[in-house]
């Protein structure tokens, strides 16, 4: 089969090394618009259960992104003044570039052909068999059938920017800073020996009355690292390199589509969909796309057929990741409902915001019925029951209001 992947991120060049792996007969070529080496992301996170996949996928570019990840397992709040600790999964960090260069080194020894600085359009497709568009929620391949794939893009409230540090992070850290114009907020987490990614955001009216919408990149880096001083220990923090040009701030995009293939062109990672970066899944769900679409292309050889299943098969994965991401999102959209409370008990429920059930019961109530199902079995059968179907209910009317 002769593949092109448009597209040079981890979801294409891991579908690359996959397929190459299983057949050595077909033939793969990536193609990545930017030169190598001119990534933009700083460190992208996953935990101990996609490490265990990637083993079971290809072990031997599993152990290169082992060894070339940090680790962390505690989560560590820092609001008024005071610290608050929790303990929880195995996790890890990599810098998003080392992980590219690391999957196109695995990718060219196997035989697949990896080029860079070739931009592919709808209007230059190359011969192929399958076309995989892996070119992130801006694919032009999707976007010149928008209509064909029915996409849906709808943006957050909140602005954020993606920002690097020397600051190095020994736990998955949160940093929440109030000014006159309202709160803003950080998270930070390693990704190699000397650096962490620290993404800021806020509403959009703290951004407006900070100035930040007005600041050059120099002298927005200059007034967060001043408001974040405590937390980055004096560490500078960094934007983009001169050519690449500056930071921006964003509203996050959450992109759905109602079929992921069209012919013989099929969707992949961030093409596909979107979850907010507050749920640190990206990366996670690009591979495990990778991984899906390869299973689904072994074993079927129609090619409708196995690009059908792969559809099927993600979308319901998806379903609960997807929900949670959009929780997530809105209890930072919400932060004044949280806020005031204990600390103690907002980073509990910082680490609760995926329920569907949170934004429907007071906060300290929750707190207090969350504490108690732990010790009741009761309780937490009736909030495993109770809270998936709110969320049925609430994505249905969103669906009805959307059509």
């Amino acid at each position: 089969m002769k593949v092109v992947c448009v597209g040079g991120g981890p979801a294409g060049l891991y579908l690359s090394i996959l397929l190459k792996r299983r057949n050595p007969a077909h033939d793969i070529t990536v193609h990545e618009r930017d030169p190598e080496g001119s990534t933009y992301g700083w460190g992208v996170t996953y935990w101990h259960g996609m490490l265990d996949r990637l083993h079971a996928y290809d072990p031997e570019s599993a152990r290169a992104i082992d060894a070339g990840s940090v680790r962390w397992s505690d989560g560590i709040a820092h609001v008024r003044g005071l610290t608050t600790r929790h303990s929880g999964d195995q996790a890890h960090g990599i810098g998003r570039h080392r992980l590219l260069e690391l999957l196109a080194t695995r990718a060219r020894a196997l035989g697949v052909q990896v080029r860079y600085e070739r931009e592919i359009t709808a209007g230059n497709l190359p011969d192929a068999d399958l076309v995989v568009a892996a070119d992130g929620v801006g694919s032009a391949l999707r976007t010149r059938h928008a209509d064909a794939f029915g996409t849906d893009v709808r943006s957050g409230r909140n602005r954020y920017i993606w920002l690097g540090t020397t600051q190095v992070f020994t736990s998955f850290t949160f940093a929440f800073v109030e000014t006159e114009h309202g709160w803003i907020w950080c998270y930070g987490y390693a990704f190699d020996a000397g650096h962490s990614t620290c993404v800021v955001e806020c509403a959009p009216e703290t951004w407006t009355g900070l100035g930040l919408d007005r600041a050059s990149e120099a002298e927005g880096l200059e007034l967060l690292e001043k408001l974040f001083v405590d937390v980055l220990e004096g560490h500078r923090l960094i934007g983009r390199a001169g050519a690449a040009g500056a930071a921006q701030w964003l509203t996050f995009r959450t992109l759905t589509n109602r079929t992921w293939y069209r012919d013989n062109v099929v969707l992949l990672g961030d093409a596909a969909h979107t979850t907010h970066y507050s749920i640190g899944a990206g990366t996670t769900l690009a591979l495990e796309d990778a991984m899906c679409l390869a299973d689904a292309l072994r074993d079927h050889p129609e090619l409708p057929r196995a690009l059908a299943r792969y559809e099927h098969e993600r979308k319901a994965a998806l379903l609960p990741v997807q929900s949670a991401a959009r929780y997530s999102a809105q209890w930072y959209e919400n932060l004044p409902r949280y806020i005031g409370l204990p600390p103690e008990h907002m980073f509990a429920l910082l680490g609760q915001r995926h329920s569907p059930l949170l934004p429907y019961v007071p906060p300290q109530l929750y707190y207090r019925i969350d504490r108690a199902a732990g010790r009741l079995e009761a309780l937490r059968r009736l909030k495993r029951w109770l809270g998936p179907r709110i969320a049925r209910t609430v994505h249905a009317r969103s669906l009805s209001a959307r059509d």
